[in-house]
């Protein structure tokens, strides 16, 4: 029975949640395995727009499980929030959800902290959302942490707080002048959030492990991207987890020798969000109509994406640190019309031609990319089925296939569910 993992191939925003939403059909259990409510997974279904940030995606399947994993930080706020929202659309979830009682909660201090920090930090900023998700993850690892099971429980919460705000307290009044924080006040609005949520939470590694020991079929839904990830993306421009698959397995309790399939989410040009180093950015006409044709402002912020043409430099990478087996390509449909198409096939660094990305963020900021030319399309139509696709479509994917070593098994060229052209299902390769 296959078990499939869904990463972002790129710097995050590459359409994962439509390829999941796509794939739970096959699915029992979807999986959020890390990250926090600085994502945000856009679908539209029935002409409907759903914006996820903590809940998987697969939650608009009214069969299917969906379970929120260790790996994955909490604020309750958004959570709570989020489950209104869908009952509003008449999905309930009191049915569908579970949440792992080894996840971490974000905080208030969290989010202030967070925006204290990039305050401070003035043009040397990272760009983060703010919402608290690096120092919460800080915290985690400094095992100084309010997970899901503290929180539920009152004494146990009560304890944990007082502890934390100790040191909480005596850091952001040194190094920011902040008033610091009240005790009763967080231990007052949590525990509201601690009696709505007390009803999903179980033991999440031993619940997935019994479904896959059912021959359950699991799907894995990561959030960012690759090239985001705290160890193997463009650091300090990074999020604060594992975003690539070695991620699935810390963020989900789940041996890596369970997991069958993992795709890697790629849009038919690139995007980041933030700071950073950015090869393929375009900063003129073409970087303007990629933004404004595919609607590239980030679900969870609204800032404006930077837009380039397909790094396959990058591309390889990702499917390298991540084992791709498949890769879907989404917003193909962006590029209608466009005569001549670019894809970034190396890069030189001062006149030096490499065919890597480096991992000296240093070097990386000096490259500049070497582009291979293609035939552009006019339109895709998805009715028509792969066999009818146009020889430049066929061509840019071939090319994309030829040069990553991985098979193009999925082609989104629209956001509606039925804007999709399957090649080959990963719960059925």
């Amino acid at each position: 029975m296959n078990n499939v993992a869904v990463i972002g191939a790129q710097w995050g925003d590459e359409g994962k949640g439509k390829i999941v939403d796509l794939l739970t059909e096959s699915a029992d259990v979807i999986v959020r395995f890390q990250g926090g409510n600085n994502a945000g997974h856009t679908l539209v279904v029935n002409n409907e727009k759903f914006i996820f940030h903590l809940i998987p995606s697969g939650m608009l399947h009214k069969d299917k499980i969906c379970l929120i994993g260790p790996g994955v930080v909490i604020d309750p706020k958004v959570l709570l929030e989020e489950i209104d929202n869908l009952a509003k659309h008449g999905y309930f979830v009191e049915k569908n959800l579970k949440i792992s009682g080894t996840a971490h909660v974000i905080m208030p201090y969290h989010r202030e902290i967070d925006i204290l920090l990039e305050q401070k930090r003035g043009a040397k900023k990272i760009g983060t959302t703010g919402r608290g998700i690096g120092p919460a993850y800080e915290y985690k690892v400094g095992r100084r942490g309010i997970r899901v099971w503290d929180l539920i429980y009152p004494g146990q919460f009560k304890q944990k707080l007082n502890d934390v705000l100790d040191d909480v307290n005596d850091y952001v009044k040194a190094v920011f002048g902040h008033r610091g924080f009240d005790a009763n006040r967080i231990y007052s609005e949590y525990s509201v959030y601690a009696d709505k949520i007390r009803k999903f939470v179980l033991e999440g590694p031993l619940y997935l492990n019994g479904e896959i020991s059912k021959k359950k079929k699991i799907l894995f839904e990561g959030a960012q991207g690759t090239m985001l990830d705290v160890d193997h993306g463009t650091y300090p421009f990074v999020t604060s987890s594992n975003t690539t698959a070695g991620g699935v397995c810390t963020g989900s309790g789940v041996s890596p020798t369970k997991i069958t399939e993992i795709i890697g989410v790629s849009k038919a040009y690139t995007t980041r969000v933030g700071e950073g180093p950015f090869p393929t950015e375009l900063f003129g006409e073409m970087g303007d109509r990629i933004r404004s044709m595919g609607a590239e402002y980030g679900a969870t912020t609204g800032r404006p994406r930077r837009c380039g043409w397909l790094d396959l430099v990058a591309l390889k990478y990702s499917a390298m640190v991540n084992g791709l087996t498949g890769i879907a390509i989404t917003k193909a449909d962006v590029l209608n019309g466009v005569s001549r198409l670019k894809l970034a096939t190396s890069y030189t660094v001062e006149d030096e031609k490499i065919d890597y990305v480096p991992s000296n963020i240093a070097e990386f900021e000096r490259c500049k990319p070497v582009y291979e030319e293609m035939e552009g399309w006019d339109t895709l139509d998805p009715a028509t089925g792969p066999g009818s696709l146009s020889p430049a479509v066929k061509s840019y994917i071939g090319f994309i296939e030829s040069y990553t070593g991985v098979k193009v098994y999925i082609l989104s060229v629209g956001a509606e569910r039925d804007k999709t052209i399957v090649f080959k299902d990963p719960f059925k390769a």
